[in-house]
């Protein structure tokens, strides 16, 4: 049964069906750009997925057939209407570089399921996710070069770290458009789904990583970030640190059995 949760915004819905926490950027007049009552839900949609131990893994979308076109200023510099939101957002410390996926993104998986516009902070949304699901008439593109801006949400660190160099910088200082099809050819997305399916293709996705153990799941996560620019002989030694816990879990040991048994493992988080 889905719930809609109390941290939502009026621009940012947060719902929680199983271990699946869906979070909706409800902006749709202004084609889901980001404003102060996106931002402060989305900042708290993230910390409320890492600390939830039930919750497995997280959906970000766009209501109305648009993911995001990015920062609208004038919104994000104008305080929220919302009493709550406004104190949020005092409370909050860089609550719009945590909403962005730049500071502390979630420690569970992250699917971006897009369709229609998903420029400038809207990409780099995307660049802050795990994985990307679009839809065949989707737009991508970091048009902040083109106006004379620069993508403060990461993305000309994170994008070459992610893709070719080739490819990144074309997407970064041309500033142009980019299709679902030449995005999947680069690595950039997983898959092109028909229009009006990414949400329901991510969802699937989501079942299937929700299904696996949530200790490895994290774990795997956790051990990619804490040692991508590592020497390799430095990053075994963190990826041992973290995964021989793993190994010796109740987790675990429910797998072996369920392998055994031909069932499907019912874990725990322990």
């Amino acid at each position: 049964m889905t719930e809609r949760l109390p941290i939502s915004t009026p621009h940012c819905v947060v719902e929680r069906d199983g271990h699946v926490v869906t979070v909706t950027m409800d902006r749709p007049a202004a084609r889901n750009a980001l404003s102060q009552d996106m931002l402060v839900g989305l900042a708290e949609a993230w910390a409320y997925i890492s600390a939830e131990p039930d919750v497995r893994v997280g959906i970000l979308t766009g209501a109305d057939g648009h993911f995001c076109a990015g920062a609208d200023l004038k919104a994000m510099g104008t305080p929220s209407e919302d009493e709550r939101v406004r104190r949020r957002a005092a409370e909050i410390p860089d609550y719009h570089w945590k909403a962005l996926l730049r500071d502390e993104p979630p420690t569970k998986p992250l699917i971006a399921a897009i369709e229609g516009y998903a420029v400038a902070g809207g990409t780099e949304l995307l660049i802050g996710t795990d994985l990307r699901v679009v839809a065949a008439g989707a737009t991508l593109g970091l048009y902040e070069a083109r106006r004379g801006l620069f993508p403060m949400g990461g993305s000309a660190i994170r994008l070459p770290r992610q893709i070719p160099y080739a490819f990144a910088m074309d997407i970064l200082l041309t500033g142009r458009s980019v299709a679902p099809e030449e995005a999947l050819r680069m690595g950039l997305i997983n898959k092109i789904v028909p229009d009006g399916g990414a949400l329901a293709a991510a969802r699937a996705l989501a079942a299937e990583i929700a299904a696996c153990g949530p200790l490895a799941v994290q774990a795997i996560l956790r051990t990619y970030r804490a040692t991508a620019h590592l020497p390799e002989d430095e990053a075994l030694k963190v990826s041992d640190e973290i995964g021989w816990p793993v190994i010796g879990s109740e987790d675990a040991k429910e797998g072996s059995r369920a392998f055994r048994e031909k069932r499907p493992a019912v874990f725990r988080g322990r």
